[in-house]
């Protein structure tokens, strides 16, 4: 079996272990039902509404994923936020309603975004107030995934990866979720082909900047929505665009490719990152590199590199990691077609 073929397969294997159940959405409805019905109960709450958002929404979560909740406001017609002390106040009004109902429970106030955390169904969920920007940046990483199937898969595979290398955990000072779904996007749009087309031509404004700017909500939100499904469809909709054929193994070997230092972008997603870890995660770049292009991979050297020991123990494979080799750094070729429709 080729090496590109062996890889491809690895990949697959992987994927279909962490992609999440229809249970898995199941279990977590049904957590934001109980939250719900818990937040309607409450005076302080009174007219808000509890709506997820993050992986869940965006449809990018695994098996093993966090569930983010926003507490909406009914904040009038208009758009504001309430003062970071009266979320503060809310939070912890929520955290003593939900003693004894859900595990691990724990208020973290001087968070950037305080929360409320806790396990259900061993799923840990974070719980904020008013996070209508987070919402709204869920729904566009959704959008941007129906643009090309490909698109979710890799996110799925570089968050395992980042999680396998151990640089997948901000308060470690390492990856989050977020920045490591924003290098996907880079490596898509800057493909030759272009798979996926740049943010501005989604929505040439600044959404977080829009959501703040006084108005009716609704108006506000419509718009943003209307103006990303119109630009998106009038890119899957270019019968003369050239299309990206590359398979998931190609797009994976030009992934590690070609962000050996995704540190030098203009925009810091992140922010969390701590010097002392960037060797760290050079590092792990650079050698999950050598092992996906090398012409000798076996899925035994690929694995332990790619995935954590869950997604082995759950493969019934236990390769060691002395076994994974380097070597032969071959550049990926695309096939390039035009006038055929892309994915979606």
């Amino acid at each position: 079996m080729s090496a590109g073929r062996v890889l491809e397969q690895t990949l697959g294997d992987i994927l279909s272990v962490i992609k999440p159940s229809w249970e898995d959405q199941i279990a977590r409805n049904r957590i934001i039902e109980e939250l719900r019905t818990i937040v309607q109960s409450m005076d302080i709450f009174r007219g808000a509404t509890v709506e997820p958002f993050g992986s869940f929404v965006s449809g990018l979560f695994t098996r093993w994923g966090d569930l983010d909740i926003s507490i909406e406001l009914p904040n009038g017609s208009y758009i504001s936020s309430a003062a970071r002390d009266r979320k503060k106040l809310m939070l912890g009004f929520l955290q003593s309603r939900l003693i004894g109902r859900f595990q691990k429970l724990q208020f973290i106030s001087s968070a950037r975004v305080p929360i409320v955390k806790f396990e259900s169904r061993s799923i840990s969920c974070d719980v904020s107030v008013d996070n209508l920007s987070g919402q709204m940046k869920s729904k566009l990483l959704l959008w941007i995934k129906g643009i090309d199937a490909r698109f979710g898969d890799m996110v799925l595979l570089v968050k395992e990866w980042a999680k396998a290398q151990e640089i997948n955990n901000s308060k470690s000072g390492s990856f989050n979720s977020y920045s490591l779904t924003l290098l996907v996007i880079f490596h898509f749009q800057t493909c030759v082909p272009a798979i996926l087309p740049p943010l501005k031509d989604i929505y040439p404004g600044d959404i977080a900047s829009d959501l703040k700017v006084k108005g009716v909500r609704a108006d506000v939100v419509r718009k943003i929505i209307e103006t990303c499904a119109a630009n998106i469809a009038k890119w899957k909709s270019n019968r003369y665009r050239p299309v990206n054929l590359c398979s998931l193994s190609e797009l994976s070997v030009s992934f590690f490719s070609k962000i050996e230092d995704p540190f030098e972008q203009p925009l810091n997603a992140a922010r969390t990152i701590k010097p002392s870890l960037l060797r760290k995660i050079s590092e792990a770049f650079e050698t999950t590199y050598g092992s996906v292009s090398s012409t000798y991979q076996t899925e035994a050297s690929l694995l332990p590199g790619l995935a954590r020991s869950r997604v082995l123990k759950a493969l019934g494979r236990t390769p060691s990691r002395g076994e994974s080799h380097g070597g032969n750094h071959n550049r990926v070729n695309c096939l390039v077609v035009s006038n055929v429709p892309s994915s979606s």
